[in-house]
C-alpha cells in the first residue's frame, strides 16, 4: 500500500514539478502538509511564486480552488459570505462567499487588517464558519494556504499568535537557481502550462491518502523524542515560550506525510528532523532577536535522538 501511495505522490510532485521548476522540495513539504490535513503559509517575496504553487497544487489535486485577495479594506463578510434580502420572497438568502472552496488561496494575508485575518480562524481550526447566526460546514477536504510578504514590506499588519499557531507548516520558496530560472525564461508562460494541467488524483484518492498518512506508525520512542523536543523548547531560555500542544500534534501528523512520502510505514527520527523547522519556525519567538535558525538548529542538537 505504502509503495502505491509513493508512487502516485511522486507522480504528483513530477506533476507540479513541470509548473515549479527547480522546487522539488518545497512541493514536497507542500503536500506534507496537505497530507497532514494541515494549513500551508508561505513568507517570501514578491514574485518568487507563491501563488503559482498554490494553484498548482489545486490543479494536480482536482480540488474546488478559490483565491481570496486581502486587502487593507478587506471585511469578514467578503470572506465568509452575507445574507442577501430577496424582495419577492420577502426572505434573507444567504449567499457563500470565497471561503466555501476545497482549497483556498488567501493571497497576501498581512496585508488585511486583524479583523479581516480572523475570519479564517474558526474555518482553519473547525472547518465551518458561523455566520448570521448559523454555523455551515466547509466542504471536505478544506485546505486553506496563505502568502504573505516580509513584515519588512510596506502596507503589513504582522498576523497574531492565535492565526500562525494555524498554520502546520510554514515554508519559503526563494529564488530560483540559475538552470531552473533560464529554463524559465526561455520556456513557455507558466499561466497557459498552468491551464493545460490535468488533475493526478481527484478528492476522494487524496482523502484515501491522507487516511493512509495518518496509520504510519509512531513508535513509543520516537513519540519520547518529539515530546523531548517540546519539552526543551519550553524551558530553554532562548525562547520567550515553548511550543504548544497543537504544535507538537502538527509535527506528528507532518512527519507521518513526510515518511509516507518516502515510501516507509513508520516514522524516523529524521522525518522529526526535517519537518521541525517548517512547524515550528512560525511558532517559536526568539527571548532575543536575531538567530532564529541556528537557535532551531541548537534545539535539535540539544536533544538526544533515541
Amino acid at each position: 500500500m505504502k509503495s502505491h501511495a509513493k508512487e502516485s505522490l511522486d507522480a504528483l510532485v513530477a506533476a507540479a514539478g513541470r509548473i515549479m521548476l527547480g522546487k522539488e522540495n518545497e512541493i514536497r513539504l507542500a503536500l506534507a502538509c496537505l497530507l497532514a490535513r494541515g494549513h500551508l503559509l508561505i513568507e517570501d517575496l514578491p514574485g518568487v511564486g507563491k501563488t503559482t504553487l498554490a494553484h498548482t497544487l489545486a490543479r494536480v489535486l482536482g480540488l474546488q480552488y478559490q483565491r481570496i485577495q486581502f486587502t487593507s479594506d478587506l471585511l469578514p463578510a467578503d470572506i465568509l459570505g452575507v445574507a442577501v434580502f430577496e424582495q419577492k420572497s420577502g426572505r434573507f438568502r444567504f449567499q457563500p462567499g470565497p471561503i466555501f472552496a476545497q482549497l483556498i488561496l488567501a493571497d497576501e494575508v498581512n496585508r488585511a487588517t486583524p479583523k479581516a485575518q480572523s475570519a479564517l480562524l474558526e474555518a482553519m481550526e473547525e472547518q465551518q464558519v458561523s455566520v448570521e447566526g448559523e454555523t455551515r460546514p466547509l466542504p471536505t477536504p478544506f485546505f486553506v494556504i496563505a502568502t504573505q510578504n516580509p513584515a519588512s514590506q510596506i502596507g503589513t499588519f504582522p498576523l497574531p499568535e492565535s492565526q500562525l499557531d494555524r498554520f502546520t507548516l510554514r515554508i519559503s520558496l526563494g529564488y530560483p537557481d540559475l538552470h531552473a530560472e533560464r529554463e524559465l525564461l526561455a520556456g513557455e508562460d507558466r499561466r497557459k502550462l498552468l491551464h493545460d494541467l490535468s488533475p493526478v488524483l481527484d478528492g476522494t484518492q487524496l482523502q484515501a491518502l491522507q487516511a493512509d498518512a495518518g496509520r504510519v506508525h509512531a513508535a513509543e520512542a520516537l513519540l519520547d523524542y518529539l515530546q523531548a523536543l517540546l519539552v526543551f523548547s519550553r524551558q530553554s531560555p532562548h525562547f520567550a515560550h515553548g511550543l504548544s500542544p497543537r504544535a507538537g500534534l502538527s509535527l506528528l501528523h507532518s512527519a507521518r506525510a513526510w515518511a509516507l512520502m518516502a515510501g516507509r510505514d513508520h516514522v524516523l527520527p529524521e522525518d522529526v528532523q526535517t519537518m521541525l523547522p517548517h512547524v515550528a519556525g512560525h511558532r517559536l519567538q526568539a527571548a532575543e532577536a536575531g538567530g532564529d535558525a541556528q537557535r532551531l538548529v541548537a534545539l535539535l542538537q540539544a536533544v538526544p535522538i533515541p
